[in-house]
């Protein structure tokens, strides 16, 4: 499975723009954090990039957040927005596995999960939201949580829907 700061590394250049972008519009304190440990692994003023370009500041924090060192504030900033743009997405596959969630946020998953069942929730999700950011979600939901199902990983291995970078 991906880690966070490999799926920003294998998205789209249009999708990590869309994510940062998103924390950049709607978390305020999340964007910041980003900046400073990008800022700290270029070994910069914070002020340095804040007083970039826009467009420069966005590119230079996606190609930072690629590094292994800044796991962490990649997977914060892809969960913030998949919690908040996407909770729809979260929320319908959750129901359709039928495990217990608030909001598309889970407390415990079950060990595995039924090939049928999760075929037919992924089927349903690709034929509501934009692939690539299912994709995302998907290698998230696997690699995140304390449960990885095996059959989702051969699922996104396989699928080309489901493949990063489209």
């Amino acid at each position: 499975m991906l880690t966070s700061h490999e799926l920003f590394g294998f998205m789209s250049p249009a999708l990590a723009l869309e994510i940062l972008a998103y924390a950049h519009e709607s978390d305020k304190p999340l964007y910041h954090t980003a900046l400073s440990a990008v800022a700290e692994a270029r070994k910069v003023r914070p002020v340095y990039l804040e007083r970039q370009p826009r467009a420069q500041q966005h590119a230079t924090v996606i190609a930072t957040v690629t590094r292994p060192k800044l796991d962490l504030v990649a997977g914060s900033l892809i969960r913030a927005w998949l919690l908040k743009k996407y909770k729809g997405m979260l929320v319908d596959f959750l129901d359709a596995l039928a495990i217990p969630h608030k909001d598309g946020v889970v407390e415990t998953l079950p060990a595995s999960m039924d090939d049928a069942k999760l075929k037919v929730a992924v089927e349903a999700l690709l034929a509501k939201y934009p692939p690539e950011a299912i994709a995302v979600y998907l290698h998230a939901f696997n690699e995140m949580n304390e449960v990885e199902w095996s059959n989702l990983k051969t699922m996104l291995d396989a699928d080309k829907r489901l493949q990063l970078g489209g």
